[in-house]
């Protein structure tokens, strides 16, 4: 039936006929850390297909009808005293993410029926056809990057497909928003390497994800950015004021009109950035999904729950098996069924071809790869004529 027929009036069997053929796909589920932490990686003993102690699993996978998520391979930013204050001392970063990568493909691998590795718009596409939970990977912070856009390459050779341009800490390429209270900015935005990073993501393919950045980069590179970007796991200031959540003034650059940029702003479960405390619920989530849509536009919104990497989930949204509550409550609000079917996994996957399209023109028309070094560096002699 597609997205066709009329609907049941009653939201719940409203919204699993929504999901029947619009399942969710989620920009941000951090199980990869749960594997870390739980179990030390050892992919062996991790328990999927039973009862896992945080929000996901593979039956309330099943139960709230997802078609995909990205795993976060993500590692936390090191302490200002272990990195240095340019950045440069060693911390183990880019030896932890291959830890992660590893572990997110060794889960996925593990469980073939439930499971399929994703690269790719057409492979999300062919999973979900199949039955199976697409598995995309997604970098949660350039501090991850190790200083090194030759690490970017490699990341998106080992499957990767989005890069968070800051986690909670500033880096080389940009800076981050902080948490709750707005950082002190250090580049005012994006740095000259910066730039050059998100230029390298549009070549590549790799999705600009704005997560977590500062407003200045999250403008800046929205205009910089050849590509459509995302941000995996963000919500609206406007409804909850924390510097986590995305601007009105962010949100009127996303759209498809002069000095606009195609995006997804994929909506963030996390209770303290939702609500004042105590009061994050799935009513609350959809005023957050509702107001996206009001200022960026229905086919700008996604759901990025962050589950598994939070502490306080809404009341109603406990873990993945409740998506179908939210899909309900904005169906009780008057969404349409093609607007839900957006909101799902229709706009991700739109501004994922967008990118894959501009990737393709890119690299189409010869445009050479960014080698581009950090400049604070002192391990690599510096060039001159012969």
């Amino acid at each position: 039936m597609g997205l066709s027929g009329k609907l049941p009036r009653d939201p719940k069997l409203a919204a699993q006929r929504v999901l029947d053929t619009a399942p969710v796909i989620d920009g941000h589920i951090d199980l990869p850390m749960v594997a870390r932490f739980g179990w030390r990686n050892n992919v062996t003993d991790v328990p999927l297909d039973g009862q896992m102690p945080m929000h996901v699993d593979i039956p309330r996978l099943r139960e709230g009808k997802v078609g995909g998520f990205f795993w976060s391979v993500y590692v936390s930013c090191a302490s200002p005293e272990d990195e240095g204050a340019s950045f440069l001392k060693a911390t183990w970063r880019v030896r932890d993410t291959l830890e992660q990568i590893d572990v997110a493909k060794g889960l996925i691998s593990k469980y073939p029926n439930d499971f399929a590795y994703a690269v790719s718009a057409s492979s999300i596409k062919l999973a979900i056809r199949d039955r199976k939970i697409a598995s995309i990977l997604g970098v949660e912070g350039a501090h991850q990057l190790g200083n090194s856009i030759a690490v970017l390459r490699q990341y998106y050779e080992l499957g990767v497909r989005y890069v968070t341009l800051t986690h909670s800490c500033h880096n080389a390429f940009a800076d981050s928003c902080g948490m709750l209270i707005p950082s002190v900015p250090r580049h005012y935005g994006l740095s000259p390497l910066g730039f050059k990073l998100v230029e390298e993501m549009n070549r590549l393919g790799m999705l600009v994800d704005l997560s977590h950045t500062s407003d200045m980069t999250a403008t800046q590179a929205l205009l910089h950015s050849k590509a459509p970007v995302i941000w995996s796991h963000s919500s609206a200031r406007a409804i909850h004021d924390v510097a986590r959540n995305v601007p009105d003034e962010v949100l009127s650059l996303v759209g498809f009109g002069e000095g606009q940029r195609d995006a997804v702003v994929m909506v963030n479960f996390n209770g303290p950035f939702v609500a004042a405390d105590g009061e994050a619920d799935v009513e609350a989530v959809a005023d957050h999904v509702e107001h996206i849509a009001k200022v960026a536009g229905v086919k700008h919104v996604g759901i990025g729950s962050d589950y598994d990497g939070i502490q306080v989930t809404p009341k109603g949204l406990e873990d993945v098996s409740k998506y179908p509550a939210l899909i309900a409550e904005l169906y009780q609000r008057g969404w349409s069924r093609q607007e839900l079917a957006g909101l799902t996994g229709g706009n991700f996957l739109r501004v994922f071809e967008g990118a894959e399209k501009v990737a393709k023109e890119l690299q189409a028309a010869g445009t050479l790869p960014k080698y581009d070094i950090y400049d604070k560096r002192e391990d690599l002699p510096i060039y001159r004529e012969l």
